[in-house]
């Protein structure tokens, strides 16, 4: 049995399941949303006990013709990098949808859309040819641009607007660098490893040329600096649970792509070396600036997100097996926390109607729970020891000195400006005199608080045991970072 197949599919079979269902209950339609993303999680959970962490080839491989002229084919597998991803995948998502209870209008269309974008991304992560791998990732706009535009906020037609014209221009670079890798490719095919074999051929020039494309392509949504501008606006106007997979997920795609960009052109990578890491660490401090000055709490946690993004790029750019494991790990603790932080904004907004930080106070008697699960979900921000952050950001510091010593120093200094707006946060938030008449407000549900906790234990559990982690990513990354100190590279 195709494992990996029955994975992508069971998303998309919920979601015609649902729509098909004829006068289902909103809470029938929430029951077999919520069972659905279950199953997905548990199958990618069990998936780990068929794959080999210690073979750095693709594992569960199943290929199927689609157009041989074209050099198509539906070609599915998993290895250590992808693996990890797929599994945060189907977490998020459910998650997002156990804390849709917000959602009262036009909740079948809205469940079908979360449904469908499960699948989409969990074919994306999975896709092992680039013509697929395309496909899955316009496919995600879709879903997304609706969810946004169809739920959001008072300016949700602006920021889906946004959104699918900011990731649509970039892949046009993408596209057009994808298509050349394929003219360039005597087998003519789009398979991964046919697509490597070709691109490492290419001049030096032509890599440098075919790779900046891709690098826009991907920069868009990862997001880097200066083109993360779709970002925050999507992320404030989007309803909670699509802000927690906006930054949880999308994003974590596009440094997905860009780290399979660089191990298909890897002559390339070396000679925009100094590129990425400049782009990284501004976006690092400009991120971390500008999540500092707002007084709008989930615009805070938007760029707090570019700045942490900016990390996993320094990572990368370091092309050595200590800067990629903390950039992987990054992309997961990243998604964990601001998950946590975008559902605990969102909310608090529900019960008070306000972002405004200043609006709060004094607010540790009246919500404790919530207050609880903030002030970790703040600390995991600033990656304090004991979470997943902490291993990240060791992990790339250790990378990054050994590639260009000392001027990693300047990632130090993003982890300051980080708990400098991470604690005056929680100090506005749960000291103080109470700014408003918030002495009736409900602390968590059972639901809630479980979603909540299942964050918190899922980023504690990996930064007290990382070689939890670390051991499924280790032989991949070191094949991904051999590229870099063979052949003179």
């Amino acid at each position: 049995m195709d494992f990996l197949i029955v994975l992508l599919l069971l998303p998309l079979g919920g979601a015609l399941f649902i729509l098909l269902w004829p006068n289902a209950s909103p809470r029938l339609i929430r029951l077999l949303a919520l069972s659905t993303a279950s199953l997905a999680l548990l199958l990618s959970v069990v998936l780990s006990s068929a794959i080999d962490f210690n073979n750095p080839a693709v594992q569960l491989f199943s290929k199927y013709t689609w157009n041989p002229r074209l050099g198509t084919y539906f070609v599915f597998g998993v290895d250590g990098i992808s693996y990890p991803l797929i599994v945060l995948t189907q977490l998020l998502i459910l998650i997002a949808l156990s804390v849709s209870g917000s959602i009262k209008e036009r909740i079948k269309s809205y469940y079908v859309l979360v449904l469908l974008l499960e699948f989409a991304t969990t074919g994306v992560f999975i896709s092992q040819g680039w013509a697929l791998f395309y496909v899955f990732w316009e496919l995600v706009l879709i879903p997304l641009f609706f969810l946004i535009d169809r739920w959001g906020e008072s300016q949700r037609q602006t920021a889906a607007l946004n959104f699918v014209l900011y990731t649509m221009g970039g892949s046009v670079f993408m596209l057009l660098s994808l298509l050349l890798l394929f003219d360039a490719n005597p087998a003519h095919s789009f398979l991964f490893d046919s697509i490597k074999t070709a691109a490492q051929a290419l001049p030096a020039s032509e890599q440098t040329l075919i790779f900046l494309g891709l690098l826009i392509g991907f920069g868009v949504k990862m997001p880097i600096f200066p083109l993360h501008g779709w970002l925050p606006l999507a992320d404030v106007e989007a309803p909670t649970p699509v802000a927690m997979l906006l930054s949880g997920i999308l994003v974590k795609m596009g440094a997905y792509g860009l780290i399979r960009s660089v191990d298909m052109l890897p002559q390339a990578a070396l000679q925009l070396q100094g590129l990425l890491v400049a782009l990284g660490l501004i976006g690092i401090i400009y991120g971390g600036l500008l999540a500092w000055r707002q007084q709008n709490l989930k615009r805070m946690v938007a760029y707090a997100s570019v700045s942490h993004m900016g990390a996993v790029l320094v990572g990368i750019a370091t092309l050595n097996h200590y800067g990629l494991t903390g950039a992987l790990t990054q992309m997961l603790g990243h998604g964990l926390v601001s998950a946590l932080l975008f559902m605990l904004v969102g909310l608090l907004y529900e019960r008070t109607q306000t972002y405004n930080i200043d609006d709060y106070g004094s607010m540790l008697a009246t919500t404790p729970l919530l207050a609880g699960l903030m002030v970790f979900a703040l600390l995991g921000n600033v990656g304090m020891p004991g979470t997943i952050g902490f291993v990240a950001e060791l992990h790339t510091l250790v990378g990054g000195f050994q590639r260009w010593t000392w001027l990693i120093a300047i990632l130090s200094l993003g982890v300051l400006i980080s708990a400098t707006y991470s604690v005056r946060t929680a100090k506005r938030l749960y000291t103080g005199p109470m700014r408003g008449d918030w002495s009736t407000m409900k602390d968590l549900n059972l639901s809630e608080c479980m979603a909540g906790m299942a964050l918190m234990a899922a980023t504690l559990w990996l930064g007290f045991y990382p070689t939890l982690l670390i051991s499924r990513l280790q032989v991949s990354v070191s094949q991904w970072a051999s590229a870099f100190v063979q052949g003179g590279l």
